[in-house]
């Protein structure tokens, strides 16, 4: 009998993120939920698939790196390296983003696509219909706009995720 079982990623980037032990009572109710965790983790595989419209995987990618900048979640931060440099991104570009300095990158398109994931993240009010137009004045289509929006979203998730998760683990260790 053939298992027609999807495997699972080579890594979980939760976890990876918050590395937890099985003998953890934070690891046992995380897997307690286990439909959330794959949920997920396959959340995160469909927003860095190769087949996004109108956004490259690289766009996405440095988008996340600022999105764990601005939250500052730095081991998701370098979760979105990693997948960068598997990219072969300019490094330099990749530096600047995760300094922070989005201004000297020369490519407005992205500048304004990390402008935008900033507002937000930090300023959500800022969000507005103007930032919309501005990412549509940068060739930003509808789906790209809409893509975009959603990865913001999924970031802020994620991030809150493996915030919660570490508290957790810290309260365990503490206690």
């Amino acid at each position: 009998m053939t298992n027609l079982s999807v495997p699972l990623p080579a890594i979980d980037v939760v976890d990876d993120a918050v590395p937890l032990a099985p003998n953890q009572p934070t690891w046992a109710l995380r897997q307690r939920r286990d439909k959330v965790v794959a949920a997920t983790q396959s959340s995160h595989d469909a927003m860095f698939s190769h087949a996004v419209q109108g956004l490259s995987r690289t766009d996405r990618l440095l988008v996340a790196l600022h999105a764990c900048r601005v939250s500052k979640a730095p081991n998701l931060a370098a979760h979105y390296r990693e997948e960068l440099a598997a990219e072969n991104v300019d490094t330099a570009v990749a530096d600047a983003v995760e300094r922070g300095d989005i201004v000297s990158l020369a490519d407005a398109r992205l500048r304004a696509m990390l402008d935008f994931a900033g507002k937000l993240i930090a300023r959500p009010i800022e969000g507005d219909r103007a930032a919309i137009q501005a990412l549509a004045a940068h060739g930003l289509s509808t789906p790209a706009l809409v893509a975009l929006s959603q990865l913001v979203a999924f970031l802020s998730y994620q991030v809150r995720v493996v915030a919660g998760l570490k508290a957790l683990a810290a309260a365990e260790a503490a206690a």
